[in-house]
């Protein structure tokens, strides 16, 4: 039983060394034509590393022939399908740029927001990519808009719009949960004019008030008339888009308080 499980390792190390051996003798020594079909049955047999590996010593050799064209096209692939994103992303918009002509365009265009999408971070991270494969979707939709990758495109922008979103009403709550009132309300009214379609647009809408409220009463006195006015503002702006909100009472108790201070303010100024 050992004498068999042994014999079967000892082959496949044979086989390994060989199959290792013949890629090294046509990487470093292969005619053109031996080290593209080489790359061709790599590819095909999913080995995207060896295959890469001969692409990038081919495309150099071959440029203005054919066969660069499936060259370059794969040679991109080969790096996504390695999760070398960043790479697939360039080399899938090196390929459109370089063969506008190609039948190939359309593919590689979605290949290259397909690549920047899988590459994009969790929301609590830098959105930089994310920004770009939102562009590079938007982008592809404008130029095909009844491809085959229509629909995918749309979900991905979706899904990528949905991740700024939380990221940006994370932000906006941070702000308050640190008691930055004043940048809390700025972010919160971005959002709002960002993201009109939010689901979160309700409780930003409360909270912007309550902000503005907290931001108030910090103030010297000689501010807090502007700033207690914008909490009416603000309640005024919420009770008119929400009018059955669960946040209404909480609403109206700083809306009746500010109300309340403002007057006590002005009887202030008058006694001055």
């Amino acid at each position: 039983m050992w004498n068999k499980k042994l014999l079967i390792a000892c082959l496949s190390m044979v086989m390994l060394f060989s199959s290792c051996s013949k890629f090294q003798n046509v990487l470093k020594k292969g005619s053109v034509d031996e080290k593209y079909n080489a790359a061709i049955a790599y590819y095909e047999r999913k080995d995207y590393y060896r295959a890469g590996l001969l692409f990038e010593e081919l495309i150099p050799l071959i440029r203005g022939q054919k066969r660069s064209e499936i060259a370059n096209l794969y040679y991109a692939y080969c790096h996504f399908y390695q999760r070398q994103l960043q790479l697939s992303a360039y080399y899938f918009k090196r390929f459109y740029t370089q063969y506008g002509a190609s039948k190939y365009v359309e593919e590689a265009m979605y290949m290259y927001a397909f690549s920047l999408y899988k590459d994009s971070p969790e929301h609590y991270l830098d959105q930089s990519n994310t920004d770009q494969a939102i562009a590079a979707s938007q982008n592809f939709l404008n130029r095909f808009p009844q491809s085959k990758y229509t629909e995918e495109c749309s979900r991905i922008i979706t899904e990528l719009r949905r991740k700024l979103e939380k990221k940006a009403y994370e932000g906006a709550r941070l702000y308050y949960r640190i008691r930055n009132y004043k940048a809390a309300v700025i972010t919160f009214d971005n959002f709002q004019k960002d993201f009109p379609d939010s689901n979160f647009n309700e409780e930003v809408a409360y909270l912007k008030i309550l902000a503005q409220y907290e931001y108030a009463e910090i103030s010297t006195s000689r501010r807090q008339q502007e700033r207690y006015g914008d909490v009416v503002k603000f309640y005024t702006d919420f009770i008119d888009a929400y009018p059955e909100s669960g946040y209404k009472r909480a609403a109206e108790r700083l809306y009746s308080s500010s109300i309340k201070k403002l007057e006590k303010l002005k009887k202030n100024l008058k006694k001055s």
